[in-house]
């Protein structure tokens, strides 16, 4: 399949914790498929309407942020570095995960300390970028609707999105902007729903390349895991 956009992302892998994620979100970016929502009392919205910005990205953490491929390079080639990037890179442990809120939407977020975790992520991004087309004007105008800060914009101008580097913060996103009304209880209610899903340590092992087709939906092109 030829894709719009390519991504690098941490994608847990096969197991409880993905399936569910899958699950909540409805969206199996592996096969390619729709999937029933889970049935979970309590929760103040439907989980359809809780889920809709995120489903078509599937459950994941943004590394690379999604981009297309520069001139004179090919997704075989973005492939096969990332291969070869991840068997130089060792397993992560973090403490575990917790369900917080992000402005107004819930993510996952690593407990305790997160530099490794950063570092890794900064080295994706700088080592990756030959492969990145620049954003076009329409792009860059999008993001400053943010009214981003200074260090924002200048990442939004060196790498083409404002969230990497100094302004990066791991996170699996879970929901779209909720109401503060019903915040709260979601997280409350998802975090016990997770409680016994998530893996305690949770070690990031790996990384995905993903690919956004037509309809705006990412897949999972390949799971490379670390090794070195």
């Amino acid at each position: 399949m030829q894709f719009e956009r390519y991504a690098i992302y941490f994608t847990p892998p096969e197991g409880a914790f993905a399936d569910f994620g899958m699950a909540w979100l409805g969206w199996d970016m592996a096969a390619a498929r729709r999937v029933a929502h889970p049935p979970i009392d309590g929760l103040p919205m439907p989980i359809a309407d809780l889920t809709e910005s995120p489903r078509k990205y599937g459950l994941h953490a943004t590394i690379k942020p999604p981009f297309r491929l520069a001139d004179g390079t090919s997704a075989e080639e973005l492939a096969g570095s990332l291969g070869d990037f991840c068997d130089t890179v060792a397993p992560i442990p973090l403490n575990g995960l917790d369900v917080a809120r992000i402005g107004r939407f819930l993510a996952l977020v690593p407990r305790g300390n997160a530099e490794a975790l950063e570092a890794m992520a900064a080295r994706v991004v700088r080592e990756f970028d030959v492969f990145r087309a620049p954003p076009s004007e329409a792009e860059i105008t999008r993001r400053r609707a943010a009214h981003l800060t200074r260090e924002q914009e200048a990442n939004l101008i060196e790498w083409g999105y404002p969230y990497v580097m100094d302004q990066f913060r791991f996170h699996i996103t879970l929901t779209g902007k909720l109401p503060r009304s019903t915040a709260e209880t979601t997280r409350k209610i998802l975090a016990g729903t997770l409680d016994g899903i998530l893996p305690e340590p949770f070690d990031i092992d790996g990384l995905s390349l993903a690919g956004e087709d037509t309809t705006g939906l990412f897949h999972l092109i390949h799971r490379y895991t670390f090794s070195g």
